[in-house]
């Protein structure tokens, strides 16, 4: 299914959380912090609950609007909708500039976007495509991971 973020089989609905507002003009497929009333950018894996930032499904690209619903950013104070991450389960997920290889592991940088990992990150993601140049905020699918610190 083209432009959205959850990519995993079409035949279940992942779980969601949608009771939330938005502190900032945060864009879909980052990762966010998950508090009792709103989500806020994350920008380390061990700042709270993470949860990845969906796109608007009333946002479609249509004569109405032509701008990608996944490039366009949540206005701060809207009721945002986020994806609870599931083990095993691919999302379209933003990505910080580098070069990523098929199964490379990831962890969580500025912005919300996953970046390669280094020894001692903890992994939440690996690159789940073709080699690769990406620049900052490019989008890319990812498989999740069950956290673990890399040796």
């Amino acid at each position: 299914m083209a432009a959205r973020v959850y990519r995993g089989p079409q035949d279940r609905n992942p779980k969601t959380l949608s009771n939330r507002t938005v502190n900032g003009a945060l864009l879909p497929c980052t990762a966010v912090v998950v508090s009792a009333t709103q989500f806020s950018q994350a920008t380390a894996v061990s700042g709270g609950r993470l949860a990845l930032l969906a796109d608007r499904d009333y946002y479609g690209v249509n004569h109405f609007n032509a701008n990608d619903p996944l490039k366009t950013a949540y206005t701060s104070g809207d009721t945002g909708v986020a994806y609870i991450l599931e083990p095993s389960q691919e999302y379209q997920w933003a990505m910080a500039a580098g070069t990523y290889t098929n199964g490379q592991e990831l962890t969580l940088g500025a912005g919300g976007r996953l970046t390669a990992a280094a020894s001692g990150n903890i992994v939440v993601a690996y690159y789940d495509g073709p080699g690769a140049t990406k620049a900052a905020g490019d989008l890319a699918d990812v498989i999740t991971a069950i956290f673990y610190t890399k040796a």
